[in-house]
């Protein structure tokens, strides 16, 4: 497992696209939101994180899968599903918006309370999170985000594993309190503890 760590604390500049150092030795929402377009960061406590290399093919295979059948079950629900790249700010009790340290950009997401929706995505933790694990972010989702999650608020965590072909799963058993994993593999059909009746095939996701 690759181990990807956090880029240096600074501040944003136009020149080459290349972020400095940054004196506040932290980043906001407000920060993130003026950069370039044409580069995918996350922030974490206010540690920016390159969002890069892209994807690659069995990556993004997986992704449609889990998105198809994500889709599929919520048609005509409330609950709202979107994918990457989609910007999910999860601020700390009583920070304003542009004032939160941390916005991420999960695979995938699943939001019931649709006030927490915003023009440019979320503000506030999602029901459910998945994240495909890659060589490059491998630590991130499986340490630093699951953290991030817990702490949050997110109801249900999945991360899946293309190495192995598995997704561990975990639930929320206290406010911020996630219980042991739960681990299902190729062969299984997966459930979404939160949505019954929304059940994942992991021989199709997997079938590659």
């Amino acid at each position: 497992m690759e181990h990807l760590a956090p880029l240096p604390i600074f501040h944003y500049t136009t020149l080459m696209g290349i972020p400095q150092e940054n004196p506040s030795n932290s980043f906001t929402y407000a920060d993130y939101r003026s950069w370039s377009h044409d580069e995918r960061w996350e922030l974490i406590n206010g540690q920016a994180w390159a969002m890069s290399p892209a994807p690659n093919r069995r990556h993004q295979g997986l992704l449609g899968t889990f998105t198809d059948s994500f889709q599929s079950f919520f048609r005509n629900k409330k609950c709202k599903v979107y994918f990457a790249p989609f910007d999910v700010v999860l601020p700390k009790f009583g920070q304003k918006e542009d004032e939160s340290d941390t916005v991420v950009q999960p695979d995938l997401v699943v939001i019931c309370d649709l006030n927490k929706l915003t023009d440019a995505g979320c503000t506030g933790a999602p029901d459910l999170a998945i994240e495909i694990l890659s060589p490059s972010t491998a630590y991130k989702d499986m340490d630093q985000k699951l953290k991030l999650y817990e702490r949050s608020g997110v109801k249900e965590y999945w991360i899946v594993n293309p190495a192995n072909a598995t997704v561990m799963v975990y639930r929320q058993v206290a406010p911020a309190s996630f219980g042991k994993p739960l681990l299902f593999a190729r062969g299984d059909r997966l459930e979404a503890g939160l949505y019954p009746g929304l059940i994942v095939n992991l021989n199709d996701a997997f079938a590659e």
